[in-house]
């Protein structure tokens, strides 16, 4: 007798990541509601920080934070008219342009990700042995490059 899809441990698989990754924001979300940085801002600003000259192009973030090109752009124009950012027009390509972290919005964003850490310790990281933790990203950014191959781009 033929097993049912319904067993399949790919669909597990995929469960399991989806819970994870709900749990996890759901515990992040209180902490960044706490500092008053919305989800999308936060994670520009995150992605602005930890990016070369802590600046992306705007197509890139558009893709790393998986929003339309439209989307980014009102994003970056709330950055920087809170002044956490800035844009800079891009010098080998007319069309494109830089969002650039100031120093006010690295300053959220480091307070901000103080917290987070305590978080992800408590629920994330804290419960894995340190291999473990190296498997889970070798793997999790194994399957982002394939499901999300410009996620890199820009970097």
């Amino acid at each position: 007798m033929s097993r049912s899809p319904l067993d399949d441990p790919r669909i597990t698989a995929v469960g399991l990541l989806i819970e994870a990754h709900d749990g996890l924001q759901r515990r992040l979300d209180h902490q960044r509601h706490e500092v008053g940085l919305p989800r999308a801002d936060f994670d520009a600003l995150l992605r602005l920080a930890r990016s070369d000259h802590s600046r992306m192009r705007l197509s890139d973030l558009a893709t790393q934070l998986d929003l339309s090109n439209s989307g980014t752009s009102r994003l970056v124009d709330r950055l920087v008219k809170n002044g956490y950012a800035t844009r800079e027009a891009c010098e080998t390509d007319r069309r494109g342009a830089y969002a650039v972290i100031t120093a006010d919005g690295l300053a959220l964003v480091e307070g901000a990700i103080r917290g987070h850490l305590d978080l992800i310790e408590q629920w994330y990281t804290g419960v894995l042995e340190p291999d473990e933790l190296d498997t889970l990203n070798r793997l999790l950014r194994k399957v982002r490059d394939v499901v999300n191959p410009g996620a890199t781009a820009g970097s």
